[in-house]
């Protein structure tokens, strides 16, 4: 079979022929229908310093995905091959005290597939069956394609209510798009978007989030005014990584606001403190998504309603996957989804 791989400690990747994955007693084999593509990737392809430190070589990449079981392992109960499913890339330990307390998402064993273990950048991938969300409702498989990153705008868009408040989500790359629907989705009173592409704030506006902000050329206060707002911010959503954005977004909280922060810095960040505890502000981080709490918020959203599909602004088939890349790559348009069919 095909398979996108890491096969020398350099930037680049490679497609190539791989033996088919062997199938546990627990796991199932998935014929893979749609992957997309993440910043995470990006890493491994450029062979950053990260990459470097975490990915071992040779490795199969990849962690968003869905596609259908194929094969069952001997053990595996309640699933069925044929099933649309996509799967949680974060393999925990099970033992450890947030496991045992059913908090896996906080699991300090986590191994993440594409990038810690084989992942799912290949013609067929084998998983766990505990690691497998089913997919019950119809869902168009690009969107199937993409749960792991909306489980991640969902777990950060919901950490604090927003029913009736007004939030500032700085970066308007996939997931902070995402993101920022989830919480118009849920009642926000407003949303505004931030960040320094013209481009990416016009698949925003595209998308139903009507204000938006270069911050680059505008600063933030100004959209007090078009927005009715007093106060400042009642909730902050930090998805850019970005150290002035978070010095940005804390000077224009109100008094006992609230931040997630999902975005992850590239460099240490330098914060006032100060302005947190005499503005009584709480700081949340965010990581990955609950298992499979999260999951199940992100199929009852869609089920609802909430349209994301608009977030995937590129398709490629996985043999242009050099094409793909630079797409995802180039900090201009959205998500990226390559077909594997």
């Amino acid at each position: 079979m095909k398979a996108l791989r890491k096969v020398e400690a350099a930037p680049g990747l490679q497609l190539c022929e791989v033996p088919e994955p062997e199938v546990g007693p627990n796991d199932v084999l998935i014929k893979v229908l749609r992957t997309g593509i993440c910043g995470t990737d990006l890493h491994i392809q450029n062979w950053d310093p990260w990459a470097q430190r975490v990915v071992p070589v040779p490795l199969t990449i990849g962690h968003e995905f869905c596609g259908e079981i194929v094969e069952l392992g001997s053990a595996v109960t309640g699933l069925a091959v044929g099933q649309l499913v996509s799967g949680e890339g974060h393999y925990v330990c099970g033992r450890c005290r947030a496991c045992l307390a059913g908090k896996r998402h906080l699991c300090r064993n986590t191994q993440g597939i594409g990038y810690m273990v084989p992942g799912c950048f290949s013609e067929y991938f084998a998983m766990p069956a505990s690691n497998i969300w089913v997919h019950r409702v119809p869902v168009d498989l690009d969107v199937a394609a993409i749960f792991d990153p909306f489980g991640n705008a969902v777990h950060t868009a919901l950490q604090f209510p927003c029913l009736g408040e007004d939030v500032l989500v700085s970066g308007a790359g996939p997931i902070g798009l995402m993101a920022a629907l989830v919480a118009q989705f849920a009642g926000a009173r407003h949303v505004v978007v931030s960040d320094l592409s013209d481009e990416r704030l016009e698949l925003a506006r595209s998308l139903g989030l009507a204000d938006t902000i270069n911050v680059g050329r505008e600063h933030l206060g100004t959209v007090f005014e078009r927005a009715r707002m007093k106060e400042g911010f009642d909730i902050g959503l930090e998805m850019s990584g970005s150290g002035k954005a978070l010095a940005d977004m804390i000077d224009h909280m109100t008094h006992g606001g609230r931040i997630a922060l999902l975005g992850t810095p590239s460099r240490p960040t330098e914060i006032d403190f100060s302005k947190i505890i005499f503005n009584m502000l709480t700081l949340q981080g965010v990581t990955g998504r609950q298992i499979f709490e999260t999951w199940y918020a992100m199929s009852v959203l869609l089920e609802s309603g909430l349209d994301i599909s608009g977030v995937i602004t590129d398709r490629f088939h996985h043999t242009e996957h050099e094409q793909a890349f630079a797409a995802a790559g180039n900090g201009r348009g959205g998500k990226v989804v390559m077909d594997w069919s």
